[in-house]
């Protein structure tokens, strides 16, 4: 299945709805009084199943046209948003990071969580190096502790596509990276959450991201240094992943701050990050 925070009109709360194809359909709808992904996260299992055999038994073409609607960011408020940096080699080496101690950690302020078609404010008083990274997005479904590889997909509720925008010069200035990628919006996610049955294969997924029209990134989660399984089993030996919570699993190579001329986001810039089997994520760059 696949979910998404809509909102009726601008100025509505966003409501949680099951996406088929151009179509969607209130979860209140389908008998259940879930607000939002991560109720339904934290009801478990069986709430998802009972979700999923009403949305089976709606007739062919029901619900409403999702142009319809704006999206509000696809895991609206989860217990934390954790970040993997230089998960992938390419990536690592062309920020001039090491990346052999083990998982490069950090968490990300709920502030920062942003919409498919949102427009990202940069803050270019403060930085005029504005980095795109596409990166696969994983929803904890159930608590994860000292989780070996082998079990660790198995407490996966959904995927879905992050863009992890980065003031790069605040990424270089400071000993931690919390601030440089937390600013408002800075954390588009969506446009949807797909269920992990959905997504056999993680590490079977093609990840492009575009500026204005430009293929900047294109790669596949394939040559990730450590799979989704791994990283959940690595964080879950120091921490309890809770129900909801969001990790963006790090980007491949393609970096803005690589590219001769570096290629930062300007106002007017519009981004698209887009996973088989998920969808696009696209960001309009405004002033801040």
């Amino acid at each position: 299945m696949r979910f998404a925070h809509l909102s009726r009109t601008p100025d509505s709360d966003p409501e949680l709805f099951a996406v088929e194809g151009d179509r969607a359909v209130s979860v209140r709808d389908l008998g259940e009084s879930f607000d939002t992904l991560q109720d339904l996260v934290a009801a478990g299992p069986e709430a998802l199943a009972r979700v999923r055999d009403a949305a089976a038994a709606l007739p062919e073409g029901s619900g409403t046209a999702l142009d319809g609607f704006a999206y509000a960011p696809a895991v609206l408020n989860p217990p934390t948003v954790l970040a993997v940096g230089l998960n992938y080699d390419e990536h690592a080496s062309e920020l001039s990071l090491d990346n052999d101690s083990g998982p490069v950690l950090f968490s990300l302020f709920p502030n920062s969580l942003n919409g498919h078609g949102g427009e990202v404010p940069l803050p270019r008083r403060l930085s005029e190096e504005v980095d795109y990274e596409g990166e696969l997005g994983v929803i904890i479904g159930t608590p994860a502790k000292n989780v070996a590889p082998e079990e660790a997909l198995e407490h996966v509720f959904g995927y879905t596509v992050v863009n992890d925008i980065t003031a790069r010069n605040l990424q270089f200035q400071e000993p931690q990276w919390c601030r440089c990628k937390s600013f408002d919006g800075f954390t588009p996610v969506g446009p949807v959450v797909v269920t992990a049955d959905e997504i056999p294969d993680p590490q079977a997924l093609h990840l492009t991201t575009d500026v204005d029209g430009l293929r900047v990134q294109d790669s596949t989660t394939e040559f990730m240094i450590r799979s989704v399984a791994q990283l959940i089993s690595a964080i879950s030996q120091s921490l309890t992943l809770l129900p909801g919570t969001l990790i963006s699993t790090g980007s491949p190579g393609g970096a803005g701050r690589s590219r001769k001329p570096p290629l930062y986001l300007r106002p007017g810039t519009e981004v698209t990050v887009t996973i088989e089997g998920i969808g696009a994520l696209t960001s309009h760059c405004t002033e801040a």
